[in-house]
């Protein structure tokens, strides 16, 4: 890491300026995750798939002066380098430069490190300055950038290793499979690392052969990534034999976890799905649903169906929901209202955004989810402000239908919009994938069948279209802006 520190003291980097990552998950990423800010610089980590248009803008705003790129990264890289104003050096994460690259100028990550010092002289740092940065995916406008202080990651890692939180220890064999561009990995780096938990890289193979595979070998026993990837190792498994009883955890977060992934991990092969919330402005962690001892005794039903929840906050972090006028909603699981968080790893702010102070009330971060909230204190997520439904005066849940629909077992994935409706204003429309054995063994009727002994009619999706494939954003959520505009002038059966 002294090393690292002197090449990046070599390269010009002085403290405060920022350093770009564009690399997957692996042993040398972890390094610039110290080194950078150990030295007194800005870690930013670059999402490797969003549009062009979006990393040239990040880039600029966040005024990157170097840029670290694993080699297989390179082509995105070199079309997008001659709009890179503000980057003065490129790395090439490898042992050599490779041959033909058109980036100027740029080095060999080895070649670099094994010319430089073994010794720094590492700074004192004041705890609130800068140490990394990440931008959200941009859904509406420009992302925006989030800050991280040195003291919001020290204390969002000791919140990691809680053990009624996500539990992480020194014991555990750790798998990252969230990208280390995505809120930092949620984390987990520099808790594994503070912690003394051994770290396992998946690199670029994020298919559900190859993590079942790893986790096999491995005998991996805690591992974290979104609801998609899961489901495909859960379509594996379910036909192929892998023994995975070393995985004491699979932590998921990103997006809701169906209750019938949930059950499906536990009932069909043992294994325990940890259900957390968070956002890029909350580092991310916020809730994590743990069931509290006497809730251990309830009923398969009642303890999955609390399991599905996003749970209740971790100690440090703060919540409440407040309705249309501003009025905090009570905790009794029915009303609606949209969630707000405070506390020492939550942001106050954007990186030089005008758009901040539309995104907090009263000292509150306003996170654009609307949630129900149990008198257990157990928060559950119904849909984001943008993606209800609301028809003829009522609030339709998409997320509510999609996890219902996702139950069905010829079912891999579903997710619903909302569509024109000459009456109603806006109806719900289900954009649903068959498993794969049963895409011609599917019909509308029998998902309808299984929504109706869960939903009144006025709250069934008024069409079902089968697609081969949904659209993701970058870290792995339904698309659901993409799917608007497909369907944006879709004609409803009944309109």
């Amino acid at each position: 890491m002294a090393r690292l520190a002197n090449v990046l003291e070599k390269l010009g980097v002085r403290r405060g300026d920022r350093v770009a990552t564009f690399a997957w998950n692996n042993e040398r990423h972890l390094e610039l995750y110290f080194a950078i800010p150990c030295m007194g610089a800005v870690l930013h980590t670059l999402n490797l798939r969003l549009p062009a248009d979006q990393l040239t803008y990040i880039v600029a705003h966040a005024d990157d002066h170097v840029l670290f790129v694993d080699p297989t990264l390179l082509p995105a890289i070199e079309k997008l380098a001659p709009q890179f104003k503000s980057v003065k050096h490129y790395v090439v994460m490898s042992d050599k430069v490779p041959e033909g690259t058109t980036l100027k100028p740029v080095y060999a990550y080895e070649e670099l490190l094994a010319n430089a010092s073994p010794d720094y002289p590492w700074p004192h740092l004041d705890e609130n300055e800068a140490a990394a940065m990440c931008y959200t995916s941009g859904t509406t406008g420009h992302p925006k950038g989030v800050v991280y202080s040195h003291r919001s990651i020290y204390l969002h890692s000791l919140g990691l290793g809680l053990i009624d939180s996500l539990g992480i220890a020194e014991h555990d064999v750790f798998l990252p499979v969230v990208p280390m561009f995505h809120v930092l990995a949620w984390g987990t780096p520099f808790a594994t690392v503070m912690l003394g938990t051994t770290i396992v890289f998946p690199g670029p193979h994020l298919q559900p052969r190859d993590l079942a595979e790893l986790i096999q070998a491995e005998k991996v026993t805690m591992t974290a990534g979104v609801p998609t990837l899961w489901l495909g190792l859960l379509a594996l498994l379910d036909k192929e034999r892998y023994d995975l009883s070393s995985l004491r955890g699979l932590i998921v977060g990103g997006a809701a976890a169906p209750q019938s992934m949930i059950e499906g991990f536990e009932k069909k092969h043992g294994l325990k799905v940890i259900h957390a919330w968070g956002m890029t402005e909350t580092s991310p962690l916020g809730t994590v649903s743990r069931l509290k001892s006497y809730q251990e005794l309830w009923s398969d039903e009642r303890r999955f169906a609390l399991r599905a929840k996003q749970g209740i906050s971790v100690p440090g972090i703060e919540i409440r929901a407040v309705d249309e006028s501003g009025r905090e909603i009570p905790w009794d699981g029915k009303a609606f209202g949209e969630l707000q968080v405070r506390g020492p790893w939550v942001i106050s702010s954007y990186y030089h955004d005008d758009r901040s102070a539309e995104s907090f009330m009263d000292g509150w971060f306003r996170t654009g989810d609307v949630v129900t909230i149990d008198d257990e204190g157990f928060v559950q997520i119904v849909d984001r402000t943008k993606d209800l439904v609301k028809s003829g005066g009522e609030w339709i849940s998409s997320q509510e239908l999609e996890n219902v629909i996702m139950a069905h077992p010829k079912v891999l994935e579903a997710a619903v919009i909302a569509v024109p409706h000459p009456k109603w204003q806006e109806r719900p429309l289900a954009c649903v994938v068959p498993k794969p054995d049963f895409k011609d063994n599917l019909t509308k009727a029998e998902i309808y069948d299984h929504l109706r002994t869960r939903f009144d009619k006025m709250y069934l999706p008024d069409d079902i279209v089968f697609v081969e494939a949904l659209p993701k954003t970058s870290v792995g959520k339904f698309d659901k802006k993409v799917l608007r505009a497909q369907y944006k002038d879709y004609q409803l059966p009944e309109a």
